[in-house]
């Protein structure tokens, strides 16, 4: 593909990302509209699948660790009995038990609205943040995950060995305007239909631009 097949792309898994459910980071913000909780979710969502994402989601809510005093208030020991069985859910514990006290320290307890800032805080790296500016504050960033940085090196719209790679290029020749709905749009084409191992290529809308070397007639 070429940069300039990028509308009908983007028109195309747009419209296949409505007939499959929205991410759980997506309906966490539709259901909040907290940038607090939006960064919350999505760290618990690395490594998880949506369904138990939300699962754990639901029960940290509910004791009080949707905001940063409550979860200051929860021992590390309970933080571990509601998020279980997330991915690195003890890691993932220490993380959120420390960072309402680190966003009081730097940025007197005010969440950060850009991806550099985001990243001082505690189990935050370049993806969370990106997907907290885009999707918790409503900005313009490309959060690239393994389906993106796949998709987009499949459809040869990049050449990058890295998500890190990916997101820099990305940045150079994406419109803006898709910036926020970008990973969105190819997480759940990745997750429903075009998977690493045995993409369902009968039937894709971007077919005809994509150049997988697991590409099916």
């Amino acid at each position: 593909m070429k940069i300039k097949d990028i509308p009908s792309i983007d028109k195309a898994l747009k419209k296949e990302f409505k007939n499959h459910p929205a991410p759980i980071i997506e309906l966490i913000e539709a259901q909040t509209k907290d940038p607090f909780k939006v960064l919350v979710g999505t760290i618990l969502s690395a490594r998880t699948k949506d369904a138990c994402t939300a699962g754990a989601v639901r029960r940290l809510f509910a004791s009080g660790g949707g905001t940063p005093e409550g979860l200051e208030s929860l021992p590390v020991e309970e933080i571990e009995r509601l998020i279980y069985p997330v991915g690195f859910f003890r890691a993932k514990a220490r993380h959120l038990k420390a960072l309402p006290r680190v966003l009081r320290e730097k940025f007197d307890g005010v969440l950060p609205n850009t991806v550099e800032k985001l990243c001082l805080l505690p189990g935050v790296g370049r993806k969370t943040a990106n997907l907290t500016v885009a999707v918790g504050f409503n900005l313009p960033a490309i959060c690239v995950d393994v389906h993106v940085h796949r998709i987009c090196n499949w459809l040869k719209l990049i050449k990058t060995k890295t998500p890190l790679e990916s997101e820099m290029a990305l940045r150079k020749i994406l419109p803006v305007k898709y910036w926020k709905t970008w990973n969105s749009h190819l997480v759940s084409f990745g997750q429903t239909r075009c998977n690493p191992v045995r993409p369902k290529c009968v039937g894709c809308p971007i077919a005809e631009f994509c150049e997988s070397p697991k590409k099916r007639a």
